[in-house]
């Protein structure tokens, strides 16, 4: 295979030549060009080879949705920078986690986390912090000396393009981004300009992209869901993205009335929201060609009470490490309701048993993915790339089954994860912080189904002997060491917890109680 490949920063300056007036962006309700945003992405790029971000050289980005995003992701990409996203919900110490282990030189934040920021810096080296306004603008805020404002950094620089001499290589990433794992610790998923590229192209098929599609931009663009499978295809072929800091369940359905938007992937939860705050009927929606959902396990009861409200949605599923993976056409969406569809066309996908071998129809196996769009390995982390990589093919411990036309289920995810409200929540990282109270002796947590978020956290927890420990004093505990999200809603004491004869806790014993 050739190495030269596309270079993800060259489709915006390829969309300002063809078609310059075409709108990009529409942020905040305010349209940018495929020309305006080429030229703020140029403007970036000469600032970030200005402050000397070099080829390989990492840069965190702490924001919500916003056209900046945009801008860093392709910037970046010009130049050879990696774009590092953090995730807003992540608490102080999860945060320096990924900047440290990525070794991010620069980190881009909101004027909304200017004191996690200020945090940061006094706690590691940072060469450069960067303040950026994001939705409604407080221009009462200074920016203190420690930091540079975005704007006003970027306004000097030249618009036309930078001269880099550097090509994507095959494995070059443009974005390591970070999951959280069984380990306890986040690994970052290196994202190469090849990977995006096949992922791009797998979503314009299943999209059916053109460049008149408009799309809502409906997870936040620090997931492999906002950035790789909604904004990157739709930017590539063309057509327009809609972003904004915060969207209510009802500015959803405006959005989709007032500018006729084509596409729309929601996590589950926001539908369900909607559904719960709005009437479907009330809106015109009737521009929709492709409404999607994914990442989570999704309820047949919704897709139902969606489809009786005019809404067909569909699903799909994938994970950071290889973004989509199945889909299930549109048109088959009443059909195969509670089905991901089949595999992509990009990347070869596979429903294995134990020994390897593809399963029967009906019968359980592992999924696994091999191709371009898998991602090179983890950030530093060998070991685990070994542990999921074998010849080749990512291992997703994601169990599924396949019917007798070829479509799949997800039976079951990745050993205990679960998600809610559209978030990976690893039990393994909340037992970690469990164990560290000293009136803890052991714990586990699972996911249980919750009607607002999905699923939500139950901790079993066994306390050392003559111990006393109320529930409220848990949550304290939990409060500034874990993101909300990831707090479990219930709390059960145990005198013991299941366990094999190597002492891993059985939950699955633990979970039959709680289905009971």
């Amino acid at each position: 295979m050739h190495d030269n490949i596309i270079n993800v920063g060259d489709w915006i300056r390829r969309w300002a030549q063809i078609q310059p007036d075409k709108t990009a962006i529409i942020s905040e309700d305010v349209p940018y060009s495929y020309a305006d945003l080429n030229r703020r992405v140029n403007k970036l790029s000469h600032f970030f080879l200005h402050i000397g971000v070099k080829k390989g050289d990492r840069v965190a980005v702490l924001l919500h949705n916003c056209k900046q995003y945009a801008e860093i992701f392709f910037a970046l990409s010009k130049i050879g920078g990696v774009l590092v996203p953090l995730n807003w919900r992540l608490t102080l110490p999860e945060l320096e986690f990924i900047i440290k282990d990525s070794g991010s030189n620069v980190v881009i934040f909101e004027d909304e986390f200017m004191d996690n920021a200020d945090m940061l810096r006094k706690k590691m080296h940072i060469d450069m912090n960067i303040s950026c306004a994001v939705g409604e603008v407080n221009n009462s805020q200074a920016v203190p000396s420690w930091t540079m404002d975005y704007e006003t950094s970027i306004a000097s620089f030249p618009e036309f393009e930078p001269e880099t001499s550097w090509s994507a290589g095959v494995n070059d990433p443009h974005v390591v981004m970070y999951t959280s794992g069984t380990t306890g610790l986040p690994k970052g998923a290196m994202l190469s300009h090849r990977k995006t590229f096949f992922n791009v192209l797998n979503a314009n098929m299943f999209f059916d992209l053109t460049k008149n599609d408009i799309a809502i931009i409906g997870r936040p663009l620090f997931h492999s869901g906002g950035l790789i499978v909604e904004m990157a295809p739709v930017l590539y072929r063309g057509g327009t993205i809609i972003v904004k800091k915060r969207f209510r369940p009802r500015e959803i359905l405006e959005t989709i009335q007032k500018h006729r938007v084509t596409i729309l992937e929601l996590p589950a939860t926001v539908y369900n929201f909607i559904l719960e705050e709005c009437d479907i009927e009330k809106y015109d929606v009737s521009s929709l060609k492709c409404c999607f959902t994914g990442g989570e396990r999704v309820p047949v009861t919704l897709l139902k009470t969606l489809a009786e409200k005019g809404l067909i949605v569909s699903q799909i599923y994938g994970l950071t490490e290889a973004s989509t993976l199945f889909w299930l056409p549109m048109e088959m969406a009443r059909e195969k309701m509670g089905s991901v569809g089949q595999p992509i066309f990009h990347g070869e996908v596979r429903i294995v048993d134990e020994q390897g071998k593809p399963v029967k129809s009906g019968e359980i196996g592992e999924i696994i993915v091999k191709g371009p769009i898998v991602m090179s390995g983890y950030w530093k982390r060998k070991d685990l790339t070994d542990e999921v990589i074998k010849g080749g093919w990512l291992y997703t411990g994601d169990l599924a089954r396949v019917d007798k036309e070829g479509f799949v289920y997800i039976v079951d995810r990745k050993k205990d994860m679960f998600i809610s409200g559209g978030e990976n929540v690893y039990p393994a990282e909340i037992e970690k912080v469990l164990f560290s109270h000293p009136s803890i002796l052991d714990a586990a947590v699972m996911g249980v189904e919750d009607e607002k978020w999905g699923e939500v956290g139950k901790a079993f927890i066994v306390l050392k002997d003559g111990q006393t420990l109320p529930p409220d004093d848990i949550y304290r505990y939990l409060k500034d060491k874990l993101a909300k999200y990831k707090i479990p809603k219930y709390i059960e004491f145990k005198e013991t917890l299941p366990k094999t004869a190597s002492g891993k806790i059985l939950k699955r014993l633990l979970k039959e109680n709680v289905l009971r």
